[in-house]
């Protein structure tokens, strides 16, 4: 730490071209932050897929319906624990932004084959008695300033309720429920499917799709086959993956999140090496004599190289951990978006280790120049 004002000096000795390379990392790395950030938060529901679960769809799209006969069918195959199924509703509160993941279920069922959902038996029963009661995440009740008791709206993008001008739906919140493993998932709402296929225009007696528990998580792969092989040549044949697949593939329906990512930190970690790098030669090179006077001081081959490449580690960490802390800051912004609300801390992590490896690429060159002055040849700057 002794020679640190000495790089620090150097670092500084033009201070536009300091400051002009800084913003560009700076930049570089509060996208690098948000972009990993938005990545990481939409696979970690593929992370925490439960092993023992299976989703079966239709084998043309998820937006095709299952006839609701299919759940005693399903119940029946060898293997099976138990089944619930769900319905995408579309619906949001008041405003298009205000998207809340409305599902019609049967309440026993669901829990049964979603046991991580934490709910208090009294408000299960209290949604059973109530033909428009609700059951809502608690992040939603916190982000709209609902309670237990209230009548609010949802309205549906695709089910209309009754007649084909009514869009909205009324339910009355009965209850409250928690996800502990995974928040994300309490922004929703679950409310009777009963109350749904009644009410609704068109679809009855079809569900959008089901949760199959199976007994044996090792076996999945076979119960899956034997679902898909009972719908064989039917009307709506199925098509059944593990939840982890199913997230994987709904997760590609708005696109390679992953790919795309990567490819717009890819391009401008590309344009930042050639930005930095011209910037570390350039200051290298300004400084040949200096260089070679820190030789003659005693400085050995090695210590020279080692207070270029400090100097390129310290641009490139300082630059990077501003950037990472924007994002940081920023980051809960996107909650509405993406469920989480916090920055993780592996995509810091992972960003500071790339801003070390870049600061060895962009330092490196230098830094081996430095090493092989001589000394004479330097100071007379030939």
């Amino acid at each position: 730490m002794k020679h640190l004002p000495l790089v620090w000096a150097a670092l500084w000795r033009k201070k536009t071209r300091t400051i002009l390379t800084l913003l560009s990392i700076v930049v570089a790395f509060f996208l690098f932050g948000l972009l990993q950030g938005v990545n990481a938060a939409f696979n970690r529901g593929v992370e925490l897929a439960n092993v023992d679960r299976l989703v079966v769809i239709n084998r043309i799209a998820l937006t095709e319906q299952l006839p609701y006969a299919y759940m005693a069918q399903i119940d029946a195959v060898e293997g099976v624990r138990g089944t619930a199924f769900a319905t995408w509703f579309g619906g949001y509160y008041q405003e298009p932004k205000n998207f809340i993941f409305a599902a019609p279920v049967d309440i026993d069922r669901y829990l049964a084959v979603v046991p991580e959902i934490v709910v208090d038996s009294a408000e299960v029963d209290a949604m059973k008695r109530t033909r428009t009661g609700a059951l809502v995440g608690i992040e939603a009740m916190q982000k709209y300033g609902w309670k237990v008791g209230d009548h609010i709206p949802i309205h549906s993008t695709i089910w209309p309720h009754g007649d084909v001008n009514n869009l909205d739906w009324e339910f009355d919140i009965v209850g409250t429920y928690d996800f502990p493993t995974d928040r994300s998932q309490t922004q929703g709402m679950l409310f009777n499917h009963g109350y749904f296929d009644e009410a609704r225009l068109y679809g009855k007696g079809t569900v959008g799709w089901y949760l199959v528990r199976v007994q044996d998580p090792t076996q999945a792969a076979a119960v899956a086959k034997r679902i898909d092989a009972l719908f064989a040549n039917s009307p709506n044949e199925t098509k059944t993956q593990s939840e982890k697949e199913f997230s994987q593939s709904f997760l590609k329906q708005f696109g390679d999140i992953n790919f795309i990512a990567n490819a717009i930190i890819g391009a401008v970690f590309f344009t930042l090496l050639f930005l930095t790098g011209n910037t570390m030669m350039q200051s290298v090179r300004e400084r040949i004599p200096e260089l070679a006077i820190l030789k003659t001081l005693g400085y050995s081959d090695g210590a020279v190289l080692t207070l270029v490449l400090f100097e390129a580690l310290l641009m490139c960490v300082i630059a990077a951990g501003a950037g990472l802390a924007l994002a940081y800051l920023a980051f809960p912004a996107l909650k509405n978006y993406i469920g989480v609300a916090t920055l993780p801390w592996p995509v810091i992590g992972t960003g500071l280790t790339v801003a070390a490896l870049l600061a060895a690429l962009v330092g490196l060159p230098p830094a081996l120049h430095a090493r092989r002055l001589n000394i004479v040849d330097a100071l007379t700057e030939r």
